[in-house]
Order: structure tokens, then C-alpha cells, then sequence
């Protein structure tokens, strides 16, 4: 099995080298010519491209995070629509759905947001290729290394961690190591349409909160006021304070099972 990634050096990039030690990394400043020729021979691609999304947004940025998923989904398309790859596994984000409703893969309807209209382009641009292709919508990624959890350890640590706002919205997650075994389960089955990457059990921001500091032994007494992070992040805000509640139906009727379930025990293996 030859693999060939965008965005190889990323958190999730970064992951999947261990899984395809022997993969081939597409650059975002490849040309189609470029990229036909590192194609030659490969299996699978895999497309992780995109700027950080946590940062603070403006017109500007705006068009770097367009630009970086779609553009750069549009050059790769091509290459792979005239290559002998067999099947195209692309990113999204559970940001394409509205806050405050219960979804699966079956869920219509987009979040009237940024993020709702930016993950929708990026789907529709990667359903061009005309070979078998796979997106998979990634919700928050529990790691080790790096990712949202890996900003929210520091303030943890010292015992000032606590609450978004009420603590009521939703974050629909999903442990590392899972997300790994997502991808080598749908390459072995071959599966094909839309599929949330994210745990069976979503979970409230109260219950997040309390079960890291569970794990880190700290205290959670000081809530984070939602204006505190408008401040901070802007618009870009509704990703952390936005309520995802998103399920995996389409993974678990594949069969797939996954290890961490519930939010403590990836917590729990993720810190040790």
C-alpha cells in the first residue's frame, strides 16, 4: 500500500507517518505536473491540507483558509482525476453543522456560518474526483502532541482551568488513536460517502472540563466568559464555544468499533 499525504507535517500528518511509514508528502506549492509525478505508483491519497484554523480571522485570513483547502483540494483533484490512484480520502469538520442539533450523516443542513460555508466548499470540490473518494469530518482531535487539547493543558496544569461560558455546549470529539484506525478501516473496506469522525458520546464543556481535571488531579473553578474568547479569537470563537453534537452512525454501521468511547478514558490514555 503506497500513500501519499498533504499536509504530512501537521498534527494529524504527523500521526499517520507511523501508520504509512512510507508515504509520499504533496506540498501545497506542487503544481499539477509536480504532483502527477510523486502519484506514480500510489494507492491511496490522503488530504489533510489547510491553515490553522484557530486564529484570529479577518478578510484576509479568510481568503488563506479558503484558499488553502479548496484551491489547493481543486490542483490535487486534477492530478489525482488523471492519475491511477484508487481511492481519495479528504478533510472536513463537523463545523459544517448547526450548533445546538442533534446530527449525523444524514443531517441537510449547513451551520449559516464561515465555517459552515467553508467546510461545505471543500466537500463539493473534493467530490469532483472521479475516483472512489471518502471525507471524513473530523470533530475535536484528542492528542498527545498537539491540537486543541494541547492549548487547553497549560491553564489546566496551574489550576486556573474551567467552563466556556455556561458549559453547556457540546463538543463532539475524537481520540487520536481512533482517528488513526478510522483511516486504515475505511482504506481495508474501501468505504466510500461521508463519514464523522468523532466518538460515539459527544460531550457538555462541563463534563469536558471536569474530567480533565479529574485526570490532571486540578481543580476547575474558573469559568472562561464567551466574550473573553471573542476578544481573543474574533470570530474564529465559534470554534470553541460553537455546541457540535454530532454521531458517528455511518462509521458504527460499517462495523467499525471504536476504543475510547467516552471522554475520560481518552483523557485518561492520552495523559497517563
Amino acid at each position: 500500500m503506497k500513500v501519499a499525504i498533504t499536509g504530512a507535517s501537521g498534527f494529524v500528518g504527523t500521526a499517520l507517518q507511523k501508520i504509512f511509514p512510507e508515504y509520499v508528502s504533496i506540498h501545497r506549492n506542487d503544481d499539477e505536473v509536480k504532483i502527477l509525478q510523486k502519484l506514480q505508483g500510489v494507492d491511496v491519497v490522503i488530504n489533510l491540507a489547510g491553515a490553522p484554523i484557530i486564529k484570529k480571522w479577518n478578510d484576509e485570513y479568510k481568503k488563506v483558509l479558503y484558499s488553502s483547502r479548496i484551491d489547493t483540494t481543486k490542483m490535487l483533484v486534477s492530478a489525482i482525476n488523471k492519475s491511477d490512484v484508487k481511492q481519495f480520502i479528504s478533510t472536513s469538520a463537523v463545523g459544517i453543522y448547526p450548533d445546538d442539533k442533534v446530527c449525523d450523516e444524514t443531517t441537510k443542513e449547513i451551520a449559516p456560518d464561515f465555517l459552515g460555508s467553508l467546510a461545505s466548499a471543500w466537500e463539493a470540490e473534493a467530490l469532483t474526483c472521479n475516483k472512489p473518494t471518502t471525507i471524513l469530518r473530523f470533530g475535536v482531535i484528542m492528542g498527545a502532541n498537539g491540537g486543541a487539547l494541547s492549548q487547553m493543558l497549560f491553564p489546566f496544569r496551574l489550576g486556573v482551568g474551567g467552563i466556556i461560558g455556561d458549559g453547556k455546549m457540546m463538543t463532539s470529539w475524537i481520540d487520536l488513536d481512533d482517528l488513526m484506525r478510522i483511516y486504515e478501516f475505511v482504506i481495508e473496506n474501501k468505504l466510500e460517502g461521508i463519514f464523522n469522525a468523532t466518538a460515539p458520546q459527544p460531550v457538555s464543556n462541563y463534563k469536558f472540563t471536569k474530567s480533565l481535571g479529574s485526570v490532571l488531579h486540578r481543580p476547575t473553578i474558573f469559568p472562561l466568559p464567551i466574550f473573553v474568547l471573542k476578544l481573543i479569537y474574533g470570530e474564529a470563537s465559534t470554534v470553541l464555544a460553537g455546541s457540535k453534537e454530532v454521531y458517528p452512525r455511518a462509521l458504527m454501521n460499517a462495523g467499525f468499533k471504536f476504543r475510547y468511547n467516552d471522554i475520560y478514558s481518552s483523557l485518561s490514555h492520552i495523559l497517563g
